[in-house]
């Protein structure tokens, strides 16, 4: 994760958590006037709609407040949904024998693009079963994952 969304996540999750949500993840992305930043919160009982902006609302105080992000962005505050992003070891831990769909940073068995159930997580290493082989991939290698929803 890069420093400053790992400077967001400490800013906003305690105000997240105050509103009664989990503060699943987030996404900065850096594209000059048109830069995202893109928070998933989560909750036992579902996210509505209302609970979307209600968060919006506090982290953009939080954000007008703080100003850690010194250019133009847009916030999206949003549910990690059924193909849910993963961000942490926990997260991945959480999805054992589920199939996941990773894109890495440096290839792994000539891939950048990998897709496969996910066996276990030791410590900062995903191991995953692609195509009948077992791969280890360091969770900092992972530039985005996400679960695939069942139907």
């Amino acid at each position: 994760m890069a420093t400053i969304e790992k400077k967001l996540e400490e800013m906003l999750t305690s105000p997240v958590e105050a509103l009664g949500h989990r503060l699943w993840g987030l996404e900065y992305i850096q594209a000059g006037k048109h830069s995202i930043l893109r928070v998933y919160i989560d909750n036992d009982k579902g996210i509505f709609i209302e609970d979307c902006a209600e968060t919006s609302r506090q982290i953009s105080a939080i954000l007008d407040v703080e100003d850690p992000i010194s250019t133009e962005f847009t916030l999206e505050v949003s549910s990690p949904g059924v193909d849910r992003p993963l961000f942490s070891a926990e997260q991945y831990g959480s999805y054992i024998d589920e199939t996941v769909k990773i894109q890495l940073t440096m290839p792994v068995a000539g891939s950048r693009n990998l897709k496969g159930t996910v066996i276990g997580v030791e410590g900062q290493t995903l191991t995953l079963s692609v195509d009948g082989n077992e791969l280890i991939i360091a969770l900092d290698n992972i530039r985005r994952g996400n679960l695939i929803a069942k139907f």
